[in-house]
């Protein structure tokens, strides 16, 4: 059975997958994002973000496979055939996701960092396209083969420890 290695097959490897890649983007935006508001780099900045980041990752662990993953998943069965390449597919899927991520987080970013006000939609207008091309390029080229290497691997064990239950059958 030829099974594609680099993506989860079971919803714990599902799980994973989607735990390792939104922690590396919450690390990552939530940090850049305070920094950039700040202006500074310091102890007082590091702790906001230590505080920070848990909100923001039980947020985006929430909206992104109840929501905006299953917007995406049907926006890359629109836009795809059935015969498109793996990285087609994983492309359009990264694409419609942060698009997504970028926009809800972007606002609920705001919200957690200086609470509801109009202000939120003047600083939106300049922090969603920012944050969504930063996040493109970050989860194209670091943040989603950072997650499929982890996939790959622990196909790798599993299919490892089944080849040698079968030799220890035979």
């Amino acid at each position: 059975m030829d099974q594609e290695t680099r993506l989860p097959r079971n919803g714990k490897e599902g799980a994973l997958y989607g735990a390792i890649i939104c922690t590396l983007t919450v690390l990552f935006m939530t940090s850049l994002n305070i920094i950039l508001a700040v202006g500074e780099f310091n102890v007082d900045v590091a702790l906001m973000i230590l505080k920070t980041v848990p909100i923001m990752w039980i947020i985006v662990m929430i909206i992104e496979p109840v929501l905006i993953g299953r917007i995406a998943e049907k926006l890359v069965s629109k836009f795809t055939e059935p015969t498109d390449s793996f990285n087609a597919k994983i492309l359009f899927r990264i694409i419609f996701t942060v698009l997504g991520m970028s926009f809800a987080m972007t606002l609920i970013g705001d919200i957690v960092g200086h609470g509801f006000s109009s202000e939120i939609f003047v600083r939106f207008l300049t922090n969603w396209p920012r944050n969504f091309l930063i996040v493109l390029i970050a989860e194209s080229i670091v943040i989603q083969p950072i997650a499929r290497f982890a996939m790959v691997k622990i196909h790798a064990s599993q299919d490892k420890k089944l080849s040698s239950a079968d030799v220890n059958l035979h």
